[in-house]
């Protein structure tokens, strides 16, 4: 997609390969006025007041399908929680807002892997209580920050020199290392303690922690202390990977299903801590489960 911003509104078109070409035109200031279906004559129209030239347009050919559409106003909205007892809320049902950055995909997405393991847990049998309350304490936040941040994406996008002045403003502010970081979270749907793709060395070979991961399973990662024997008692759920990681300056981490970190290691004894994340994320221990087998170093 191309897209140009003008002192009347912004216009945007695309070829897609084996699709029918896309254009689309903003507006603002302008009353809704029609109350009959979109017409060609009337996309021309709204095309040449942006641009401030006419534009030689011709209808799309071929079998389609075709669509003309007019939008007054904005979409966005947000449900007041995200849970009711045993309905529960995520993606499109939970949050709509401007496809502005498609930060939507990411956010939803996050909502699932969220939701999903906490659902299991609760299944299972092992969830501690009120975990499935933490969906919404987590994941409304995100949102509401999304939210604001398609809203003002959406404001930066309207003509005038005031809104020029402020994108300048503001893509200086982009540019910097913080600013840049703070734009990626909010696309990806994602909060801070999202865990680092760390390169760690074990037994078994080189792997990307991201790879480590991919079971949907609590993850612990012993670096330099020994903590092992302590998260035992939760190796029904829990896996354990004992190796050395490249530029980390922790002990450990303990990783939720969703690659969030639920604890970090600073002393190479710090068990007392990781017993009470393993306590509050993945519930009492049960007795009786099958240990699995230990990655080591």
């Amino acid at each position: 997609m191309l897209y140009v911003r003008t002192a009347r509104g912004t216009i945007a078109w695309g070829l897609l390969p084996g699709r029918v070409p896309v254009l689309n035109t903003t507006e603002t200031g302008r009353p809704d006025e029609h109350t009959t279906p979109m017409t060609f004559e009337e996309m021309m129209a709204s095309a040449e007041r942006v641009l401030g030239v006419p534009v030689p347009l011709g209808p799309p050919q071929g079998e389609g399908p075709h669509l003309l559409r007019r939008l007054v106003g904005g979409n966005t909205r947000l449900a007041d929680r995200y849970r009711d007892g045993r309905v529960l809320l995520l993606g499109d049902a939970a949050h709509v807002h401007s496809a502005i950055g498609g930060p939507g995909l990411n956010l939803g997405l996050q909502d699932a892997v969220n939701l999903g393991w906490k659902l299991a847990a609760t299944v299972r049998g092992w969830a501690p209580e009120g975990l499935l309350d933490t969906y919404d304490e987590e994941r409304r936040p995100v949102a509401e920050h999304v939210v604001a941040s398609t809203w003002s994406q959406s404001a930066l996008m309207r003509p005038g020199p005031e809104v020029s002045a402020l994108r300048t403003v503001f893509g200086d502010l982009l540019a910097s290392p913080g600013g840049t970081e703070r734009s990626a979270h909010l696309l990806a749907g994602t909060t801070e303690d999202f865990a680092p793709d760390l390169v760690v060395h074990t037994g078994a070979g080189t792997h990307r922690l991201a790879d480590l991961t991919t079971t949907a399973r609590p993850l612990l990662l012993d670096l330099w202390g020994d903590f092992a024997e302590a998260a035992k008692p939760w190796h029904d759920r829990v896996d354990v990977i004992s190796g050395r990681a490249e530029s980390a300056s922790v002990t450990g981490l303990l990783l939720r299903p969703d690659s969030h970190i639920a604890w970090t290691g600073h002393e190479p004894t710090d068990v007392t801590g990781l017993r009470a994340a393993l306590h509050q994320w993945f519930g009492t221990p049960l007795s009786g489960a099958r240990e699995p087998e230990q990655v080591s170093g």
